[in-house]
C-alpha cells in the first residue's frame, strides 16, 4: 500500500500543469486580452468610419510596430532592473546624425547611418557605466542624459544649420538602398474601398515582430536570459552565481540606444526630413507599452510579447481616437489610466502565480 501510495504522489506531481494555471503566470496575458477588448471596441465604435479598412489596420499597425521595437528593448532593460529615459532625446540626435551627415556634409547616407549607430552605441554604453560605478539609480543618470543630448542635438543643429529641422534627405547618395533596407513600404489594395485606395504597410512592423522573435528565444533559450531574470531579480546573488551583473547591464542599455537609432532611421528614411525635438516623449511612451505588456517596474519578471501587444494597445487607442472624432488631447488621460490599471492588473496575475507555485510546492 506504501508503494502504491508513493506511486500515486509521484504520478500526480509529474502531472502537466493546467492550462489555465500555465496562462496566469505569462506576464503577456493580460496585454493581449487588452488589445483584443480595444480592438473590439474600436471595431464596434468606429469600424464603419476606417477602423476596419486596411489603411486604418496599416495606421495603427505603423504606429505600433515603432513604439514596439522601443518596448521590446525597454523590457529588456527593466527585466533586469533599470530604465532609461535617455532614448527619446537619442531618437532625435541619430535623425539629425543622419539627415546632416548626407546633406551639409554629401556623406553616403549608410555611412550616416553607421556614424549615427555609433553614438547610440556609445550614449547606451556611457549610461551603463555611469549607472554601474556611481550606483545612482538609472532614472537620474538617463535622465541628465536626456537633457544633455537633447542640448547638444538642438545646440549643434542650429550651429551647423541655422535651423532645428534638415530636409532633402531624399536627394543624397544612398538614400533609396537606405530607404528600401529601413522604411519601405508594402503596397495593398484595399477590396473594401470604391475607389481603390491603397493600405502601406511598414516595414516597421517587419523589423518590430522579427525583434519580438529574436527578444522571446534570447530571454526564454538562453544563459543570457537567465543572467537578465537574475540580474533584475537579484543582482547580489547573480553576482555570487557568476553573472557578470556590470557588463549585462551595460548592454541592456546598450541595446535600448540601438533600438532608439533604429527608430530615429525609420523615421529619417520615410518622411525624408529629420527634426530635433523627434522623440520627444517616447521614452514614458515606451515604459508605458512595457509595463502594460507585464514587466515589472521592480525588475526580475516580464516577456518581451506583452510589451509589443502593450505597443499595439497605444497605437490602437491613438489612432481609434482619430476615427471617432474625440479630441486627440484625451489620449492622454487614456495612457495614464492605462498605466495605473496595468499595475494594479501585473500586481494580481503576479499574485494568482505565487499562489499557484505554493499549492505545488
Amino acid at each position: 500500500m506504501t508503494e502504491q501510495g508513493g506511486a500515486a504522489r509521484t504520478d500526480e506531481r509529474l502531472l502537466r500543469e493546467g492550462v489555465i494555471r500555465r496562462l496566469v503566470r505569462r506576464p503577456e496575458l493580460g496585454a493581449i486580452g487588452g488589445a483584443v477588448l480595444i480592438w473590439v471596441f474600436f471595431a464596434i465604435i468606429a469600424g464603419d468610419r476606417g477602423f476596419l479598412s486596411l489603411r486604418g489596420t496599416a495606421n495603427y499597425l505603423g504606429v505600433s510596430a515603432e513604439l514596439g521595437i522601443l518596448a521590446i528593448f525597454v523590457s529588456l532593460l527593466m527585466i533586469g532592473g533599470e530604465f532609461d529615459l535617455s532614448i527619446g532625446s537619442i531618437i532625435g540626435a541619430c535623425g539629425m546624425i543622419i539627415a546632416i551627415l548626407p546633406v551639409e556634409f554629401g556623406l553616403n547616407i549608410w555611412i550616416a547611418i553607421a556614424a549615427a549607430f555609433g553614438f547610440a552605441l556609445v550614449i547606451g554604453a556611457l549610461n551603463g557605466i555611469l549607472v554601474v560605478r556611481t550606483g545612482l539609480p538609472s532614472f537620474i543618470i538617463t535622465l541628465a542624459s536626456l537633457f544633455v543630448v537633447r542640448g547638444l542635438t538642438i545646440g549643434l543643429t542650429r550651429v551647423i544649420t541655422g535651423r532645428t529641422q534638415v530636409g532633402g534627405i531624399t536627394d543624397v547618395a544612398g538614400y533609396d538602398t537606405a530607404q528600401a533596407f529601413f522604411a519601405s513600404s508594402l503596397q495593398i489594395v484595399d477590396p473594401a474601398s470604391a475607389r481603390a485606395v491603397t493600405a502601406n504597410f511598414s516595414v516597421s512592423i517587419l523589423w518590430c515582430i522579427v525583434l519580438m522573435v529574436l527578444g522571446t528565444w534570447l530571454l526564454r533559450r538562453t544563459r543570457a536570459g537567465n543572467w537578465i531574470f537574475g540580474v533584475g531579480g537579484d543582482k547580489n546573488a547573480a553576482r555570487n552565481m557568476g553573472v557578470p551583473v556590470r557588463r549585462m547591464k551595460i548592454l541592456l542599455f546598450m541595446g535600448t540606444a540601438a533600438a532608439a537609432c533604429l527608430v530615429a532611421t525609420i523615421q529619417v528614411l520615410s518622411v525624408g526630413s529629420a527634426d530635433v525635438l523627434r522623440g520627444t516623449g517616447r521614452e514614458f511612451y515606451a515604459i508605458i507599452a512595457t509595463v502594460i505588456g507585464g514587466t515589472l517596474l521592480t525588475g526580475g519578471y516580464g516577456s518581451v510579447i506583452g510589451p509589443v501587444f502593450g505597443a499595439l494597445i497605444v497605437g490602437m487607442v491613438q489612432q481609434g481616437i482619430v476615427y471617432t472624432g474625440i479630441d486627440s488631447d484625451w489620449f492622454q488621460v487614456f495612457l495614464g489610466t492605462m498605466l495605473v490599471a496595468a499595475v494594479m492588473v501585473n500586481n494580481y496575475m503576479r499574485r494568482l502565480a505565487s499562489e499557484a507555485k505554493k499549492k505545488e510546492s
